[in-house]
């Protein structure tokens, strides 16, 4: 509300009645004495409550469109099938099939056994006097092992002397009278029917020489005999019997092994054999040795098959100067196979696994086509392997990943030394 008083408040009227605001005086006089309300003002405080219900719809309406625009969902894309745009292939992602000579590498393990080894045995019957080797120890060829109780041995070698010495007496009277017999002979005292009975006394009695020096002979053997020597040099494996114990002839005493030369079998598939030859070497390794690799020769192919299986045991000769391996102790290596004709032979790249099955993928014009393989013998860290069924020489495989690329999609090579001038 305003109060418009005396001239002053005249001439604001006019003021705000030239200016349009709705303002208008209608009695000077009567304006000096009261206060004049504006009519347009009283109006105004009317019309509040019906902005403020348009100021509350606009806030509405607006909150409806924020709250629509963020709810709504994006419009969907087309999505593009990576089949519908062609696989761009550098050169250098092809290869050639060819025919390469490769040096193939035949996996194979087994366990090795000494060459030499041999379970010592007693060959007379009696006490074990002594024993004076243990597992692991070394021994020469010649040193005694055991001792055995020879009281009986040396009874019966003394007996055997006994009738030598009485044979070789025997012998020399027989010969003495031969030899009177036979003067007498030659002056016609004696007939020549006691001659001869006497030369058959004298053969006699050197065949019971001969006899009872045999009979020594096998004594002083068995005597020898009680005393166990090592028959070769190596290193004693097992002790099977103790000082004291009773034994008989063929009675195990110890195992010998000599740990220089050992042999390694193992079973190689039958479908391999043409191609193992004497001679050929083999790189395997050993549990506890870490990356030490050691090395044989193939000495030995068996003629026939394991029973029950198609394998075929081959023997490999390993030297083993420092004797760091042992009998028993299990390897595993590669054989070297040197393939006389050359082989179809993709890079290792090349070959791809889909449920353990190797495929291929080829480019047959701007074709992408896709083919199941039988791998050959594969080489470790070789860049190549052989395929023996599958692909035909002068095909063209993919060598890196395609990604989700199905056969029968589009691909086309591009120029790498146009692309790099």
């Amino acid at each position: 509300m305003l109060d418009l008083k005396g001239e002053a408040g005249t001439e604001r009227i006019t003021s705000l009645s030239d200016r349009g605001h709705g303002f208008a005086a209608h009695s000077t006089g009567a304006a000096d004495a009261i206060g004049v309300v504006a009519p347009d003002t009283v109006s105004g405080s009317a019309r509040w409550p019906v902005k403020s219900a348009l100021f509350l719809l606009l806030a509405i309406v607006a909150g409806v469109g924020a709250w629509y625009a963020m709810h709504r969902p994006a419009p969907k894309i087309a999505a593009v099938s990576p089949d519908a745009v062609p696989l761009q292939l550098a050169t250098v992602d092809l290869a050639t099939v060819e025919p390469r000579v490769l040096t193939r590498m035949l996996p194979l393990s087994g366990s090795m056994a000494p060459v030499t080894q041999a379970t010592v045995k007693a060959k007379v019957d009696g006490e074990i006097l002594q024993l004076s080797v243990r597992e692991g120890q070394d021994v020469r060829e010649g040193d005694v092992i055991a001792r055995i109780d020879t009281r009986h041995l040396q009874a019966q070698y003394d007996r055997e002397l006994a009738a030598v010495d009485k044979a070789r007496a025997d012998l020399n009277l027989a010969m003495l009278n031969r030899d009177k017999n036979r003067a007498l002979l030659e002056q016609k005292y004696i007939s020549q029917n006691t001659f001869e009975s006497t030369e058959s006394a004298y053969a006699g009695s050197v065949a019971s020489l001969k006899l009872a020096e045999a009979q020594a002979r096998v004594a002083k053997v068995g005597l020898d005999d009680a005393v166990v020597r090592a028959p070769f040099s190596g290193t004693v494996a097992t002790r099977l019997v103790q000082a004291g114990e009773k034994v008989s002839a063929d009675t195990s005493i110890v195992t010998l092994v000599d740990l220089r030369q050992l042999l390694l079998e193992a079973a190689v598939p039958a479908a391999e054999i043409p191609a193992v030859g004497i001679g050929q070497q083999v790189r395997f390794k050993v549990g506890g040795f870490g990356q030490r690799q050691f090395e044989g020769e193939v000495q030995r192919i068996s003629p026939m098959t394991v029973n029950g299986s198609r394998a075929i045991t081959i023997y490999i000769a390993v030297p083993n100067a420092d004797r760091a391996l042992k009998g028993g102790m299990f390897a595993q290596g590669e054989l070297v196979l040197n393939s006389s004709e050359p082989v179809l032979a993709v890079p290792v790249g090349a070959v791809k696994f889909e449920s353990a099955v190797p495929i291929v993928y080829l480019l047959e014009g701007d074709t992408i086509a896709r083919r199941q393989v039988t791998l050959g013998t594969q080489t470790e860290g070789s860049e190549f392997v052989e395929i023996r069924t599958g692909v035909q020489a002068g095909d063209r495989v993919i060598v890196p990943d395609i990604g989700e690329r199905k056969p029968g999609s589009k691909a086309s090579v591009r120029d790498s030394a146009k692309k790099t001038a």
